[in-house]
């Protein structure tokens, strides 16, 4: 019988950057609600990969544009089509 186990909850800290650094973090979203720790783990990943296989790693952030690319296309086509509400609750 297979036993489930929650996942272990990481400790959450404060990492200070300047306002510019947080900038480019922003430009770096593939979605709107990516989280700057998501955003962090895709950095350090190229950047290992880069180390092994630059090639790879060149591919793996084209993908990652095309993705940003297409996924704010869509939401930016969502908003426009969509009606202002004039506030949160209506």
């Amino acid at each position: 019988m297979e036993q489930f186990t929650p996942q272990k909850r990481e400790k959450i800290t404060t990492v200070k950057v300047n306002e510019s650094t947080k900038d480019r973090i922003e430009h770096l979203r593939v979605y709107k609600r990516e989280s700057y720790d998501d955003i962090i783990q895709k950095i350090l990943e190229v950047l290992n990969l880069t180390r092994v296989s630059p090639e790879r790693a060149r591919a793996r952030l084209i993908m990652i544009d095309k993705e940003r690319k297409r996924n704010f296309k869509i939401h930016t086509k969502t908003e426009i089509n969509s009606k202002p509400t004039g506030g949160l609750l209506k």
